[in-house]
């Protein structure tokens, strides 16, 4: 199984990962994004882009990177991970699906302001033009399919250890 961490930045999907993965039994977390950066190390470069997530070959290879990962450990992979083109979920979804895997995607959500104020306040990364960018591609994707599509948790004014046993506890029912 894999339980798919979904939301924008600021979201507090590595930190829940981080905190969830113990809760979880026979659980690790594979984080997508490390997809990306093998394939930004590719040289000469792939076209130009302003996110990894447009190259055709990254959707494929995260499937077959957690395919390959859960065939060899077996258990649960928790993957933190934003995904808000729904043609790229779909995508990833489904060829998930061919392969047998099922898939608890899990949005973090929270209000507009606390996002702004988690990535202006973000002691790891600092405050971020990227991160801040896709504000708005979060909220026209929740408001138009991403929210259907997924358990949504509210992380508005929860700490991420009590964000990370509710989604455990829900896993685990």
């Amino acid at each position: 199984m894999i339980v798919w961490l979904n939301g924008t930045h600021g979201a507090g999907k590595t930190t829940t990962a981080r905190l969830l993965q113990p809760l979880v039994a026979d659980s690790r977390i594979l984080d997508a994004e490390k997809v990306g950066e093998v394939l930004m190390d590719v040289t000469p470069g792939l076209p130009a882009t302003d996110n990894f997530q447009h190259w055709a070959p990254w959707r494929p290879v995260v499937v077959e990177t957690a395919r390959q990962v859960l065939e060899y450990t077996g258990g649960t992979l928790i993957m933190p991970m934003t995904v808000l083109v729904e043609e790229y979920w779909r995508e990833i979804s489904s060829g998930l699906a061919s392969h047998g895997i099922s898939v608890r995607h899990f949005v973090l959500h929270a209000d507009q302001a606390t996002l702004s104020a988690r990535i202006e306040n973000d002691h790891e990364l600092g405050p971020s033009v990227f991160r801040r960018a896709y504000l708005e591609p979060y909220a026209e994707a929740a408001r138009t399919w991403l929210h259907a599509e997924a358990e949504v948790v509210d992380t508005t004014g929860l700490a991420a250890d009590i964000v990370a046993a509710r989604i455990a506890q829900a896993v685990r029912q």
